[in-house]
C-alpha cells in the first residue's frame, strides 16, 4: 500500500475541504459551512455545502458526498493515487517513496499503536491499583473525578525500572518495539533498556482517530529534574504536529464551543471539566505552525489563554508573531491573560466556568497584542524614537503574507500612530516612502489637558504619549474591570505581595521619593493589578503642581488625600494589610531621609533581581523539560539557589531605619 492512512490522514489535517473545492467553486460562507452552486450539474440555487470540521462536502441536488480526494477524483476524471499526488503537491507534503517494504512498514505501525494501547491500559489498571494511591490523590487534589480519569484515560506510571517493560514483555511485546515507541530509554551507553516514565501521573496523547500515539508524564516528586515529560519523536508521535484533546475539541468546536489554547494536560482537563469542550494544548513547546494551521481548521480566531505572568506575556508576543505572517481574511487569533498567580487549573477552581467565561470575553485582537508589545515600556519623546517605533511596524506588517490583510493592518497602525503622536487638531500619515509626519511639519506636543507626566487626572496618560513617563500596563493586569472586582482577584492567590506593599507605602509616606526617582518607579515590573493601579494614581497626584511642598508631612498628607478622593481607599488599606511586620520603618511616616533611601534601594534591588530570577526559573525548568540533559539540571539549581538566597536576603531589608523606628523627625 503505497498511501498509508497515515499520509492520508497528514493530507487532510494540511488541506481543508474548502480551500481544494474554493478553486472550483465559489463558496460563501454559511453559519459553520460553506456553500455553492454544484459542480457537478447547472444549478441556479445553491444546493452544494462544505464542512471543513467535519471534512466533506455534500451535494444535495446530484446526491454527491466525500471528501477532498473523491472531490478531485470527480471533477477532474483522476485516478485515486493522481489524485493524491496532486492534493500531496498543493500542501507541499513529500510522497511516500514506493518500495516492497512499504507494506511491512504500514503492518508495523499498526502493530506499534497496539503497543500504546497496551502501555495505557497498564497505566490505567495501576491508577485503579493500591499501587496507584499516591497518583490518585495528587487527581483528587486537582479535582479530577474518577469519570474525568476514564474520559481522559488518565494512569499511573510506577517507580519501578522495569514494572511496564516486563508487563508488555509478558504480553508478547519485543524490546525493540517499546523502545521503538519511546517507552523504554536505550542507548549505547545503556547496557539494560528501562521504563521512561517512572512516579508518574500519565496523560495518554492521541491522534484524530482516537488512537494513543504517546504520552506526557507528570511527576510525583518535587525534586525531580523534569515536572513534565513528553514521549520522544517517534514513527508515531511528532509533538510539534499534534494537539492534546484534538480529537474532542474538533467535534465540539464544530458544536458551538470556542476552540481554546491553554498550555498544559491539567489545564485542558479542567477547561473541559468547567464546560469548555474544545480545549487543546501544545505538546511541551511553543505553539508551532502545523499546530497553528491544525487550529485555524477547527475555527477562524482560536483563543491562546495564557498565564498573567511575564512568562505568559512573552509566550504570547511569541504566538503573535508567528501567526503574523500566516494571517489571511477571517483568519486570526485572540488572546487572553489570566488574573496574577493563577492557571486554568487555578481559575476553574476558585471561580467555575463564570470567571473563565470572564477571561474569555475580555480576549484581545492579535492585532492589540502586537502594538501593546511595540509600545511597552518605550519612551517616544523624539522623532527618532518615533520614526523607529514607524519602521519597525512597517517591518511586522510587511511580513504578511496576504495583500488584503497586509493592507488592513498597514491602515490599522497608521490609524493608531496617528491616534498616538499627532499634534492636536494635526494630521500624521505615511508619507508618499512611508515615513512620519506631524501635520503640516509643526513641533511636536503633547494633546491639550494632559499633566507635565503625560497624565489625564488619575487613570494616568496614553501608554507611550510622547513626553511622558511610560506607565507599562503590567504583565499580570486583569484581564476585564469586571474580574478584577471579582471575588477571585480579593482572594488568598491575589493578595499583593509584601515587597510590592512596601514599596508603595515608602511612595504614599514619602513623595519626595518620586522627584530623583520617578522614571524608576513608572519601570517598575508589578505583578498585582490594583499595585499597578495604585502606582499610576500616586504618579498622577505626585504630578499635581500643589505636591511640590518642600515640607515632606504635608505632601504625604496630601498625597493620601488626593488618591482617597481618587478611589483608591480600597486599595490603600490592601496595601497596608499585606505588610505583616512593622519592622520596615523607613516606610513609616516620619522617617529619616536617609534611612528612606537606604530602604529604597534595597527593595528596589530586591525587587529587580526576584523578577529577574523568576523569568529564569522558567526558562531553565523548560529547557530541562525539552532536554534532560546534566547541564540544564545545573542550571535549574543554580536558580533555585539563587532564589533562595534572595528570600533570606529581603530579610535584610527590616535592619534598615532602627533609628527611624523611634519616630524620630525628618531632617
Amino acid at each position: 500500500m503505497r498511501f498509508t492512512p497515515q499520509f492520508l490522514d497528514e493530507l487532510r489535517a494540511r488541506l481543508s475541504v474548502s480551500e481544494v473545492v474554493g478553486k472550483r467553486v465559489k463558496l460563501k460562507k454559511a453559519g459553520r459551512e460553506w456553500k455553492g452552486l454544484s459542480p457537478f450539474q447547472q444549478e441556479k440555487t445553491p444546493s452544494f455545502y462544505v464542512n471543513d470540521q467535519k471534512g466533506f462536502y455534500h451535494d444535495f441536488s446530484s446526491g454527491k458526498h466525500g471528501d477532498i480526494i473523491t472531490f478531485v477524483m470527480e471533477t477532474d476524471g483522476l485516478p485515486f493515487a493522481e489524485a493524491v499526488e496532486r492534493l500531496a503537491g498543493m500542501a507541499g507534503l513529500p510522497l511516500p517513496a514506493v518500495t516492497p517494504d512499504a507494506a511491512r512498514h504500514e503492518q508495523r505501525r499498526k502493530s506499534l499503536h497496539d503497543v500504546m494501547d497496551l502501555a495505557a491500559k497498564f497505566f490505567a489498571e495501576t491508577l485503579a491499583s493500591r499501587v496507584g494511591a499516591k497518583a490518585r490523590g495528587y487527581l483528587a487534589d486537582r479535582a479530577i473525578s474518577p469519570a474525568t480519569q476514564l474520559q481522559f484515560r488518565l494512569g499511573y506510571a510506577p517507580p519501578d525500572r522495569f514494572a511496564l517493560k516486563e508487563h508488555l514483555g509478558k504480553l508478547g511485546v519485543s524490546v525493540e518495539d517499546m523502545v521503538e515507541t519511546g517507552l523504554l530509554v536505550a542507548g549505547d551507553d545503556i547496557p539494560v533498556p528501562y521504563d521512561r516514565f517512572r512516579d508518574r501521573v500519565m496523560f495518554p496523547i492521541t491522534d484524530l482517530r482516537g488512537r494513543v500515539i504517546a504520552f506526557g508524564g507528570r511527576a510525583l516528586e518535587k525534586d525531580v529534574p523534569a515536572k513534565y515529560l513528553n514521549s520522544p519523536e517517534t514513527p508515531l508521535f511528532h509533538k510539534g504536529d499534534n494537539l492534546y484533546n484534538h480529537q474532542t475539541a474538533r467535534k465540539a468546536t464544530y458544536d458551538g464551543s470556542p476552540l481554546i489554547v491553554v498550555e498544559g494536560y491539567v489545564d485542558v482537563i479542567a477547561m473541559v471539566t468547567a464546560g469548555f469542550a474544545g480545549a487543546v494544548a501544545p505538546l511541551g513547546t511553543a505553539l508551532t505552525e502545523s499546530q497553528l494551521a491544525l487550529l485555524w481548521k477547527m475555527a477562524d480566531e482560536p483563543i491562546l489563554c495564557f498565564d498573567g505572568d511575564r512568562a505568559g506575556q512573552k509566550a504570547a508576543y511569541r504566538a503573535a508573531d508567528l501567526a503574523l505572517p500566516f494571517l489571511a481574511p477571517g483568519k486570526s487569533l485572540r488572546f487572553a491573560l489570566l488574573p496574577e498567580g493563577q492557571d486554568p487549573d487555578d481559575l476553574v477552581r476558585s471561580g467555575g466556568r463564570g470567571a473563565v467565561e470572564e477571561v474569555i470575553a475580555a480576549a484581545r485582537p492579535l492585532a492589540d497584542m502586537i502594538w501593546s508589545r511595540e509600545l511597552e515600556g518605550g519612551n517616544f519623546a523624539t522623532p527618532e524614537r518615533r520614526a523607529a517605533l514607524e519602521a519597525r511596524i512597517r517591518e511586522l506588517t510587511n511580513g504578511i503574507r496576504d495583500e488584503v490583510v497586509r493592507r488592513y493592518y498597514r491602515d490599522e497602525f497608521v490609524e493608531r500612530l496617528q491616534r498616538t503622536f499627532a499634534p492636536e487638531g494635526g494630521r500624521g500619515g505615511f508619507g508618499g516612502r512611508g515615513n512620519f509626519r506631524s501635520g503640516g511639519g509643526r513641533p511636536f506636543q503633547p494633546r491639550a489637558g494632559a499633566n507635565r507626566f503625560g497624565g489625564q487626572g488619575f487613570g494616568g496618560g496614553r501608554r507611550g504619549t510622547p513626553g511622558s513617563i511610560p506607565l507599562p500596563s503590567g504583565p499580570y493586569q486583569a484581564a476585564s474591570p469586571q474580574l478584577a472586582a471579582s471575588p477571585i482577584m480579593r482572594g488568598q492567590r491575589s493578595a499583593i505581595s509584601r515587597r510590592e506593599a512596601l514599596i508603595l507605602q515608602c511612595l504614599i509616606n514619602h513623595p519626595w521619593l518620586l522627584h530623583e526617582h520617578l522614571e524608576e518607579v513608572a519601570a517598575l515590573e508589578l505583578a498585582h493589578p490594583e499595585a499597578h493601579k495604585l502606582r499610576a494614581g500616586i504618579i498622577a497626584a505626585f504630578a499635581n503642581d500643589h505636591h511640590h511642598s518642600p515640607d515632606p508631612g504635608e505632601l504625604a498628607e496630601k498625597m493620601r488625600g488626593d488618591l482617597d478622593r481618587g478611589g483608591f481607599s480600597q486599595a490603600l488599606q490592601r496595601v497596608e494589610g499585606a505588610i505583616t511586620t512593622q519592622a520596615v520603618w523607613a516606610a513609616l511616616e516620619g522617617a529619616a531621609r536617609d534611612d528612606v533611601l537606604a530602604t529604597w534601594h534595597q527593595l528596589v534591588a530586591l525587587h529587580r533581581q526576584w523578577h529577574s530570577l523568576l523569568r529564569e526559573l522558567k526558562d531553565a525548568e523548560l529547557a530541562l523539560g525539552e532536554d534532560p540533559s546534566e547541564a540544564n539540571l545545573a542550571w535549574l539549581r543554580d536558580v533555585k539557589a539563587r532564589i533562595s538566597e534572595v528570600d533570606g536576603t529581603e530579610a535584610l531589608i527590616e535592619g534598615f531605619g532602627e533609628l527611624s523606628g523611634r519616630l524620630q523627625k525628618s531632617t
